[in-house]
């Protein structure tokens, strides 16, 4: 599945996890395949599944 890196940020930042929506700005590729990077979001703490629920389902 591909997310908008911008989606993944704003979903981080809503939850008030700042700190990590920055590391995400920087370290994530603008659009982010869960699976081809699944060990940076784990990382960064980032449950793709965790994110379908907040984005409403707007991937790509």
């Amino acid at each position: 599945m591909e997310i908008d890196r911008q989606e993944i940020v704003d979903e981080l930042r809503g939850r008030g996890e700042d700190a990590t929506a920055d590391r995400a700005e920087l370290e994530l590729p603008e659009v982010v395949d869960t699976d081809k990077h699944a060990a940076l979001l784990h990382r960064l703490g980032i449950n793709p599944m965790d994110l379908i629920g907040g984005i409403g389902g707007t991937f790509g």
